[in-house]
């Protein structure tokens, strides 16, 4: 309970969390930087590291001079990419190797030929859009890479992918991070930047349960 707790707090205050670490770290920043925004993005056991509103409080810190938004950006895009590339290896490494049981329940072979039909049909919809949504944003890349979804079409998409979600983000906090309704109410913004994240996966999951019924 008490990481939940401490989990919480830095989300909800991470303005305050980050600025301590620049001061205290300088430069070092944009690594801690980077490797969060990699794991977010690469590592599917991560999914709940800050995204959407790390890059929107980085983009903050930097209209007030904390942080470059140059090198931010370039961190940013980078990071992301090769996270996506790395979820997307360890998928397709793990996909043949528990999709070969063909009266497996969950994992039947047949579940698999479907998701690279998808993938190839709507694939690059998916993973560009995916980087907007928190959480999934996580999963797409590695279930594209169990999909056999094509390299090269998922590269492509991965990192005009990137460059959209960091630069959109980004940028979002850069020019309006530092205005003081924003300020004086960053706990309230963070979390409405999280909620508005959150709803095209609200909205289509509503979608699907209807569809269901």
């Amino acid at each position: 309970m008490h990481y939940f707790t401490a989990f919480i707090d830095f989300i909800l205050h991470l303005n305050v969390h980050l600025a301590n670490l620049i001061n205290h770290i300088g430069g070092w920043s944009y690594f801690i930087l980077f490797i969060i925004i990699f794991a977010e993005t690469g590592l599917v056991v991560l999914p709940l590291l800050p995204g959407d509103s790390l890059l929107f409080t980085a983009g903050y810190l930097a209209s007030i001079s904390k942080l470059n938004i140059y090198y931010l950006i370039v961190t940013f895009i980078i990071a992301a990419s090769f996270g996506n590339t790395v979820n997307y290896k360890i998928g397709q490494w793990i996909g043949p190797r528990i999709f070969h049981f063909p009266k497996s329940r969950w994992f039947n072979p047949i579940y698999l030929q479907k998701a690279h039909v998808f993938y190839e049909k709507y694939g690059g919809r998916a993973i560009v859009l995916a980087r907007f949504i928190p959480i999934i944003r996580t999963f797409a890349p590695f279930v594209a890479g169990i999909a056999q979804m094509d390299w090269y079409k998922f590269q492509l998409f991965n990192i005009s992918g990137s460059l959209a979600w960091v630069i959109i983000v980004s940028y979002l906090g850069y020019f309006f991070g530092n205005l003081p309704p924003v300020k004086n109410n960053f706990s309230l913004i963070i979390i409405a930047v999280i909620i508005v994240s959150l709803l095209p996966a609200v909205a289509e999951l509503i979608k699907q349960k209807r569809s269901n019924i």
